[in-house]
This record gives structure tokens, sequence and C-alpha cells, in this order.
């Protein structure tokens, strides 16, 4: 395959394989990586260089709290934290101050009780506390200033499996047919929010991607679906469940965070557009408190005392220039032109050449890429920023937001620095992870993982110091940075950001991460089922500008891995988004997924509505010829990082991963990879916990 760069090319035949002896006689294919050359041109992007960008001009944001519109009382019942919650498009300064502002998409209250009003891309916090409702009204008011609907900001395809709604009421929710490749759709924007990482959740308010609707706009053309194949089955149970009525643009979930206390964030889920939606800009971090696995669970193991973590993070009712030690940052790459316009590619060739045939003549879709990587890194919504920290300890709260970028955080540039591990998606670790002796200062961050560091600037002299990123510009399949690929450019997305580290103001009264004792981890009952899953990609041959033949991906694929040893021992099938329902696990049943790795890639692996163990990885021998794998080795465990709970896993190539969760609550969720461009053209599937609803679309 090749991939176009800015000025040159270069070969990137990821899917070369190598044939080797296979148990039984059969041809045996392994991925194989090609290496980049050591010095290739800078990432492709829009027309503003990235090297033309001044870095460490602009302070990191530290996203406020999101503004509650109140609360709803309850009757023998808690009250609930309510919240009215827009998606805008609106003008923000994501550049440095002398190069233009961006249009973009983000969240924003619409009605407050105290707090500020305000839209940002990525959003405010929403601060929520365990085991207490929370219920969002998720308004779509993608319109302009006369009512009418805005068209995307970027390309969209519609030659995907997506919400489709120029198809009407019966052809939604499809993958269209055409007689001629189309263009990009330029009509009204469908949403569905969905809170990453909410457990516990009813499907209404999972932010199903059938669920989306339409800006209330005045000029919706007429046959156009206004809401997806799900919505109205999810508006009657939100209804019967908790007394709401959804309307034109709106839907409204609650979430009744039964969850550990950790850090999530809520994105938008819309089928077959994730990728366009969530790169606009509306993303933000919702963070869950309390509990008895809180931060007030955690002891000072030298005392027995309740211990002190850094803090404070942003609260509502907080004074304008307050100082905090707990921080949310939110990594994401980007591509700009010289106008400040996000840049995204609206044609396939600027992935690997390929100019057709496309669909209908041929396989591939004309806009879809196949993975995207930005050429510069925006840090709570402001590229390359800087953040003053004192010679004291902090706590990040990590989010790889990315399209298709894994990031290993480097903090080898910060001389003195040490960095601790103590919680991941799913909450505290089981004990906290010293990650400068035994990670080289170094952190691996899958799509959507999240990471809570407690980073000691103690014994850094004072003085300015970058954050770097040396996971690869490329598709990630594992391996030791430098070594088995090359790093992100050092010039531009091998740098986060800056910390200018100044004297600390007063004494550090925050425990050492060493004596933190960690809440007690709980482990899942035995499992009573697995299942074996696939992660597979189709390719295909396409033709380049000069008529020359070239390789590509046309679809990321999940399925499943036959386990009768009477029938089709370790044979894969595809299975489609719109292919029945094959994962049903019981309510209540606590099952193993093993999620066997065909493809020569990493991918970050999210199952909805529940927290999972990492059991174990293992190599496997993949028959590509056959669809067949075999699993061959030792069982390793998880990593230190990995202990607890998560919400999404890497799952490297040529590994089974295990994962074990419980299903608690009935109704019809998704699992998919979360490489957004991935799940957004077939490697994402439906699964359902318990039988089906009475009326459930089919």
């Amino acid at each position: 395959m090749k991939k176009k760069q800015s000025g040159s090319k270069y070969k990137m035949n990821r899917r070369r394989f190598l044939k080797l002896g296979f148990a039984g006689g059969a041809a045996m294919f392994i991925p194989w990586r090609f290496k980049l050359p050591k010095a290739f041109a800078q990432i492709p992007g829009g027309t503003l260089d990235p090297l033309s960008v001044p870095k460490y001009q602009t302070p990191m944001l530290i996203p406020p709290a999101m503004p509650r519109a109140g609360k709803v009382k309850q009757k023998m019942a808690k009250n609930i934290d309510y919240y009215e919650i827009a998606m805008r498009q609106f003008l923000q300064q994501i550049l440095p101050p002398d190069l233009p502002a961006t249009p973009v998409w983000g969240y924003g209250p619409v009605s407050a009780q105290n707090g500020p009003q305000i839209f940002n891309a990525p959003s405010l916090t929403i601060e929520a506390k365990y085991n207490k409702p929370v219920r969002i009204k998720w308004i779509n008011e993608l319109v302009d200033t006369n009512g009418n609907y805005l068209p995307h900001l970027l390309p969209v395809d519609p030659t995907l499996h997506w919400a489709n709604p120029p198809g009407g009421t019966d052809g939604r929710d499809t993958r269209p047919t055409f007689t001629s490749t189309p263009g990009s759709y330029t009509g009204p924007v469908p949403i569905v929010t969905h809170v990453h990482g909410a457990i516990g959740v009813g499907d209404e308010s999972d932010g199903y991607t059938e669920a989306w609707y339409l800006p209330y706009a005045d000029n919706i053309p007429k046959g156009y679906a206004t809401e997806g194949t799900w919505y109205d089955f999810f508006a009657g149970k939100a209804g019967t469940n908790f007394g709401e009525t959804w309307g034109p643009g709106y839907a409204t979930f609650q979430y009744p965070n039964l969850g550990r206390a950790s850090t999530d964030w809520y994105h938008d889920h819309a089928l077959g557009m994730t990728r366009l939606n969530v790169y606009a800009g509306p993303a933000g971090f919702f963070i869950i408190r309390g509990g008895p696995d809180g931060d007030k669970a955690v002891l000072d193991s030298r005392f027995g005392t309740a211990a002190v973590l850094p803090g404070p993070a942003p609260a509502l009712g907080d004074t304008p220039g307050m100082t905090y030690y707990e921080i949310p940052i939110a990594i994401q790459d980007r591509s700009f032109n010289d106008d400040g316009s996000l840049f995204y590619p609206n044609t396939r060739e600027f992935f690997d050449d390929i100019v057709g045939d496309f669909i209908p003549d041929g396989e591939f879709s004309p806009i879809w890429q196949p993975e995207f990587f930005g050429n510069m890194m925006m840090i709570n919504g402001n590229t390359w920023p800087f953040q003053v920290v004192e010679q004291r300890r902090y706590r990040f709260r990590f989010l790889n937001g990315c399209q298709s970028r894994f990031l290993i955080l480097d903090f080898n540039q910060i001389p003195g620095v040490e960095v601790w591990a103590i919680a991941n998606e799913g909450g505290f670790l089981a004990a906290p992870v010293n990650l400068t002796a035994v990670n080289g200062n170094r952190l691996l961050m899958g799509l959507a993982e999240r990471a809570d560091l407690i980073v000691d600037f103690t014994n850094v002299p004072v003085g300015n110091y970058v954050l770097g990123n040396v996971g690869p510009d490329e598709p990630f399949g594992g391996g030791v940075p430098g070594s088995d690929f090359d790093v992100a450019d050092p010039n531009t997305t091998g740098q986060i950001m800056e910390f200018r580290v100044v004297d600390a103001v007063a004494p550090d009264p925050t425990t050492p991460p060493m004596y933190l004792q960690l809440p007690a981890i709980t482990p899942l009952p035995p499992e009573t089922f697995t299942r074996r899953l696939a992660l597979i990609e189709e390719a295909g041959t396409g033709e380049d500008a000069n008529g020359g033949g070239v390789e590509g991906p046309v679809e990321a694929l999940l399925g499943t891995v036959a386990d009768d040893p009477n029938v089709a021992p370790g044979i894969w099938t595809q299975r489609l988004w719109m292919d029945p329902v094959t994962e049903t696990p019981d309510v209540g049943a606590t099952e193993v997924w093993e999620i066997y790795n065909t493809t020569g890639d990493a991918h970050p692996m999210h199952v909805h509505e529940v927290a999972f163990e990492v059991v174990n990885r293992q190599d496997i021998i993949v028959d590509e010829e056959n669809r067949k794998v075999q699993v061959v080795g030792v069982p390793t465990p998880p990593e230190p990082w990995e202990t607890g709970f998560k919400d999404t896993v890497t799952a490297y190539p040529g590994q089974v991963t295990r994962i074990k969760a419980q299903f608690n609550i009935p109704g019809q969720f998704v699992w998919h990879c979360h490489i957004v461009e991935h799940e957004d053209n077939e490697m994402m599937r439906p699964y359902r916990i318990g039988g089906m609803q009475p009326g459930q679309p089919g």
C-alpha cells in the first residue's frame, strides 16, 4: 500500500506476509510490518504547515465544570442532577492567537443554575457522584441563526453503512446503493451522544448508534428520516423508565453512575459518522467521584489514615484564577488549513493513492480513510499549549482522544520527574505503578484509554520541559519505539505540550505515591461461558492515477471464531453490522471474551455497558488463506497499569486478548474498535444482554 506524503511518497506495505509451515500442513500467513525510512517527509495534512505554527504560545485550558440546569426531585429516591446540553457550531482559537480561528462543534449548557455557559471543544467536564443519577437532555443545535441546518464541516462518505437520513424511514441506517460514485453528503447532521465508560446504564441512554436524531431545523429536505431506527423504541423506554419525553432534535438520557469512581468521557456515536463528528470537536470529560472505591477510600499506608491526593479539581462555584492540582488532559491530533479550518481528507487517494474503482463499479469507498493521523497535537482544545506547574505533585487524568493514533507518553525530557499510574478507565488500580522505575518513564495509551497519573515535579529543576510522544505516525502493531517502529516526528507530533516548572508556593501536603494504599479490587465471579471473536481486515486492489495496481483496505470487520472441534475449530467468520446479533450474554452472566486479532495492526477494543478485567494475552498462528487461528505459547498477564477494571483494551496483532465481564443490565449495546475510522466501516457489532425486547426494531 502506498500513502501520500507532502511533497514525496514512501512505500508502506503493511500487508506483506511470510509463508511458513502450519500445523497440519496448511500455509501460515503472519502479518509483517514494513518499517518506514528514518528520513521521511512530514505527515500530510492541510495547507497549514505544522512547522509554521509556533509552539507553547497558549496556556492550556483547564475545562471548568459543566453547570447544571437544576435538580429533579424524586419521591422516596435520591434527587437527580439535571443538565441541558446542546451541540453547536462556533469559532474557537485552537491555533495560536496570530493565526485564524477554527470553525468547530462542541457541547455546552443551554441553561444553567450557576457556572459558565461556555461552548468549547473539548467541552466542560460533567462532575458526577457515585450512585447519584445524572439526567441529560442532549440537544442537536447544528443550525444557523435562521434556523436552517448546518452541513457538516468535513466530507461525509455516503457509501458506508451509515445513518443515511436521505434514505427515509425505510432506507435509514443502511449501506445505500448508487448508480454512479457519489460526492460528499451535505445534508443535516445526525448526532447521538455516548458516555464512554458508563456502567449500568439502560440501553435507551447509552447512545446507541442507530438512535440518532437530526436538528430541529426549518429546511429538512422532504422525505428525509429525522431519527434513527431505534430512536422511537428508546424514546418509549425513557418515558417508562424515568418519565421523560423525547422530541424533535433532542433525547434525554439518564446515567445511574454505578461504576467505580473513574474518568469517563462523552462524545458522539452516530452510525458511520463518529470519526467526523468527533473530529469536528464534540467531546468532554465525565468524572465520577466518591463511593466505596473513591478518593476517600485511598489510605496512607504509613499511618492507616486517609491519604491526600493532589487537588483541587475544577468544580462548580469556582472563582476565576483558581489554581488546580488535579487536571484532565485530552490529547487529540488534528490538521488545519491556512484559513484555520480543520483539514480532513475528501478523497481515498489521500491515504494510499487509490483513485478507483470506487463504489459502485469497484469495492472502495471514495472518501473513507482506513486511518487518519493529524500532523499537529491539540491538547484541551489548543495546539501545543503550556502549563505552569510548581515543584510538587500533580494528578493528571489523560485521555487519548485521537483518531487512529496510539500514544506513548514520554516523560524523559523532564529531568528528575517521577510518574506513577494510580488508575485507568475502571478506577483505581490494584496498587500504584512507578512508571519511572518499571517502564522507563513512558506509558502506552490506545485510542479512548484513560490514564490517571501522579506526576511529581518536586525534584525537577525550574525551567521549561516538553512532554513527548514516541508512538508512531502510522498504525501501531506493538514493539519498542525506535527499534520496531519509527517514533513520531520529533518536530511536530513527537511533542505534546510544555510544562513550565516554577518554585512551589507552599509545602506539598499530598501523600507520596509509594505510600498510597488503593481500594481493594473485588474480582468478578468465575466465567460461565467463553466467546471467541475475531478482528479482521478485508483488502482489495485498486488503481492509482497511472493505472498501476494498489492494494488497500476495503473495510475493517469483526467476526466469530468457531470452537466446535467437530465442525471447524479455529475458523473465523466475518460479521457485518447488519447481520443478526451473535453475542447474547444472559442477564447476570460472567463471560470471557477471547479477541483474536488476525490483522497486522493493534486495535483498541471497547465494550459498552460493562467494565471488564483483562485476563491475559497469548500468541496465535494466523492462517490467512484458510481463515483459521491456532493458539500457541504461554499466556502473559496484563500489564500492571491494566489491573482492576477497564472499558478499552489493546488487542495486538498475532495475539488473542482475553477479557472477563459481567453483564447485568438487559438491552441492546455495541462493541467495537475505537480507531474511529474502523468503527465507522464495519468494525462495530451490536450485542444483546438477555432476550429480545418486545417491540424492538428487527
